[in-house]
């Protein structure tokens, strides 16, 4: 065995050890700092539109039911078998799978339904009274659900009833007519191409022409500004966008540097299957490493909001504090 061999199997092994400990650490941050995200962001009171408020819930939401179907119920020892009479009558894992797709579609969705009424809100101050509502919001999300769900029923189909322990993490297993098919190639790599290749084109495309647009408003404002009062005063109106810029790009820029790993390792693993001629080849722990930055990625909008909110970070302290604040007042 070569040296460069040995040392990408260490650091293979290394990460099944670290996964041990790191997936179920994810899961106790993730399931409460979500949940809390949605409490916080429920009672409106974080100086937030209602329409952003939407969106901000709808991705909390989608991460929290994300960490639920895929870190914990896929991550557990599988206690179903074939043999099982119940899985006779109800393909649990089909189940799981459509579920599981349906989430992760909707949480990267989500981000740039964001993205796009963000865009709208700082380039286009015409059609911002009209579609910048909750009511928009509200359809907008729906739609994204409901398409989502509808996109991934075909995984009921490709896949079978028994959960696989072969590789990690564990997982439906295809079925062997399908699983090395063109067809079945195919439709993977345009799963993967709709979640996530497109929704990082279409966010970098939405941030590249905000931040042209705020760069040029700006310019224009500081400009005005400085002709009527020959000084440059605050100016509310930057400020509050300043405000919105930073929350949309970190969100932004946080789901484009965890997910990226998954979507080149995703995309190349397809490929291979079309022509094995052209691939490139990656260490085994590459997919591993993504996988779990992936996961990751549903844990951190809490601690955006928190670093970049003040009345947010001011509504956390006061629910940390809120039960001490009720022992003080019964004591008394």
């Amino acid at each position: 065995m070569s040296l460069g061999f040995l040392m990408k199997l260490k650091i293979l092994w290394a990460l099944y050890d670290i996964e041990k400990i790191y997936y179920p650490i994810l899961a106790v941050i993730g399931v409460p700092v979500n949940v809390v995200t949605i409490v916080i962001l429920s009672r409106g009171k974080c100086g937030l539109s209602k329409c952003v408020t939407s969106y901000l819930i709808a991705m909390a939401a989608a991460d929290l039911l994300v960490i639920i179907l895929d870190l914990i119920l896929r991550q557990i020892p599988i206690v179903y078998r074939e043999q099982s009479t119940f899985l006779l009558y109800v393909r649990v894992c089909n189940i799981h799978a459509i579920l599981l797709y349906a989430t992760t579609d909707c949480s990267v969705w989500f981000t740039v339904t964001f993205s796009f009424d963000r865009f709208v809100a700082i380039c286009c101050q015409k059609l911002k009274t009209k579609y910048c509502t909750e009511k928009t919001a509200a359809v907008a999300l729906g739609t994204v659900t409901v398409l989502s769900c509808m996109k991934n029923i075909f995984w009921y189909f490709l896949y079978t009833r028994q959960y696989t322990l072969s590789n990690s993490p564990w997982f439906c297993r295809v079925a062997l007519a399908v699983y090395r098919s063109l067809a079945w190639a195919v439709v993977e790599l345009m799963h993967y191409i709709i979640t996530p290749f497109i929704p990082f084109a279409l966010i970098l495309l939405f941030n590249a022409l905000t931040v042209r647009n705020i760069i040029v408003a700006n310019r224009a404002r500081r400009r005005l500004r400085d002709c009527r009062s020959g000084e440059s005063p605050s100016d509310p109106e930057m400020a509050n966008r300043r405000k919105s810029m930073i929350l949309l790009f970190v969100i932004s820029g946080n789901f484009i540097l965890l997910w990226v790993v998954f979507m080149v390792c995703s995309i190349l693993k397809r490929l291979e299957y079309l022509n094995d001629r052209y691939t490139v080849p990656l260490p085994t722990f590459v997919p591993e490493l993504g996988f779990m930055l992936q996961l990751l990625s549903c844990c951190t909008n809490t601690f955006i909001y928190a670093v970049t909110q003040r009345k947010f970070r001011q509504q956390l302290r006061n629910g940390a504090t809120y039960p001490f604040t009720m022992m003080v007042k019964l004591i008394r």
